[in-house]
């Protein structure tokens, strides 16, 4: 059982509390907001560590931050630790979704409110990017992982195959994939 104090439960809060309200995009613009945090500023696990979470938290199905916060959380501080990083990750975004919801019904939407949001949505799609690569250096390591990662990209853009659907075809490739090589290590 992990061990854990106040201050690392507290720290778990304030990271993911930080990252869920004042990131924009969702969880993989968060990505590089929490990395910083989780390993860098309160030194709460390793680099490594942290690219596996972030990696599980975007295969399961749900809330990317939410997933992140559950993996992140628990592996720093046991199960205290996965409550206060989703409590963290999800109390912001409550308040602003339900205060957001209001004020749509009573801002016009227009000039300068839409200039805002034109440029919210820009700087969010760079967010997306950034995590996209710091995932592709901890993940792809091969050039088999290059082809899967093209493959999927290629099968998501260019076909009506849902994300899950290549996720799960992305699994079966890589355990037969493993299986073939492992066999052929096996007769040599």
């Amino acid at each position: 059982m992990k061990k854990y104090n106040l201050k690392t439960l507290w720290a778990l809060f304030v990271i993911f509390f930080k990252a869920g309200t004042f990131t924009f995009a969702g969880g993989l613009a968060m990505l590089p907001v929490i990395e910083k945090d989780v390993v860098e500023k309160y030194k709460l696990m390793d680099r490594e560590e942290f690219m596996e979470y972030a990696t599980l938290a975007q295969t399961l199905p749900g809330v990317i931050a939410a997933n992140c916060a559950c993996f992140v959380g628990r592996g720093a501080a046991g199960t205290p630790g996965m409550l206060a990083a989703v409590i963290g990750s999800t109390i912001s975004a409550f308040v602003l979704m339900l205060l957001a919801t209001i004020l749509l019904q009573l801002i016009p939407m227009e000039g300068p409110v839409s200039g805002a949001f034109q440029c919210i949505r820009a700087a969010s799609a760079a967010m997306v990017l950034s995590a996209a690569f710091s995932l592709g250096q901890h993940n792809i390591k091969s050039l088999f992982a290059v082809i899967v990662m093209l493959s999927a990209l290629a099968l998501v853009l260019f076909t009506d195959i849902s994300a899950p659907v290549v996720i799960l075809l992305a699994g079966i490739t890589g355990y037969a994939y493993k299986r073939f090589k492992n066999r052929g290590k096996k007769e040599a």
